[in-house]
């Protein structure tokens, strides 16, 4: 994909203010990176205050206007809204806002605690939204903005032995078409990402048995997707008035097809799913 592509973002937000969430590592510092190129202003949130420093540096250097940082976990109403308002104030204003802060939890559903659920949903949906409340009036009060909330292709595909995950990026979906609904007439456009497995770092702190982890880090380690083509896809995909963005290829396929037909989609899942567990049983008996 040609990031010549952005120019329309820079058109449409010529003031190029940012904040992203989750801005330290993975998809939001990929994300970051392509828009300082282009000369954005960036409040970075995260909770890691070494790699928060680091990635501003890094950020200066390709580019960035101004990069801001702000220590927060976004579970934080009170400090993900001061840290909003104190960039959004200091800036006359906020376009755009990436929300890409997110943690992971895995396992069957009965052997998953209730802490477990009440930690992934507390930062993967209130999280974001919290950021949402904090970034929203700006934008109404300028007459428009985009927010790209990041779930997962988790959210629809509803893969067995991964319920709490699943369930929480369900909701980002959920919650985006609503605000789209909501304020879309207002100029604020709300687009929800759902990427497929790509590299990397959420499952350094995430939640679950080791065969579940150790499962998850064979598919993310086979992919070929790096952050910064998946940042760059959403990014441009968003641009253009997308509002629900689906990838890479087949994972827009398996979108359209749980649409089209959800039991036939839930069969298909099933019938996967036995498959990849006879040929485990068969690799161990040999």
């Amino acid at each position: 994909m040609n990031a010549d592509g952005l120019e329309r973002l820079d058109t449409r937000f010529p003031f190029k203010r940012a904040v992203i969430t989750g801005g330290a590592s993975g998809l939001g510092y990929a994300t970051a990176e392509w828009l300082a190129r282009r000369g954005w202003r960036i409040a970075l949130l995260d909770r890691d205050a070494d790699r928060l420093a680091s990635s501003a540096q890094l950020l200066a250097s390709s580019g960035a206007a101004e990069v801001s940082t702000h220590i927060v976990d976004t579970g934080d109403e009170v400090a993900v809204t001061a840290a909003i308002d104190q960039f959004a104030a200091q800036h006359e204003g906020l376009d755009l806002a990436f929300n890409a802060a997110g943690v992971a939890v895995a396992g069957r559903f009965l052997e998953t605690p209730p802490a477990d659920w009440e930690w992934i949903l507390r930062i993967n949906v209130l999280g974001v939204a919290n950021s949402c409340r904090a970034e929203l009036p700006h934008m109404l009060s300028s007459g428009g903005g985009l927010i790209i909330n990041v779930a997962s292709a988790a959210s629809f595909v509803s893969g067995a032995d991964m319920s709490a995950y699943n369930a929480s990026k369900a909701a980002v979906v959920s919650l985006s078409e609503t605000l789209w609904q909501e304020h879309g007439r207002d100029g604020v456009q709300v687009s929800v990402a759902m990427p497929g497995f790509f590299r990397t770092r959420l499952l350094e702190h995430a939640r679950a048995p080791e065969s579940s982890l150790g499962m998850a880090r064979k598919i993310m380690h086979a992919s070929n997707l790096e952050a910064g083509p998946v940042a760059l896809e959403i990014l441009l995909r968003a641009a253009s008035g997308a509002g629900h963005i689906a990838l890479p290829g087949e994972y827009r396929f398996l979108w359209r097809f749980k649409r089209l037909s959800p039991g036939s989609f839930q069969r298909f899942m099933v019938r996967f799913r036995e498959k990849k567990e006879a040929e485990a049983n068969a690799r161990k008996s040999r």
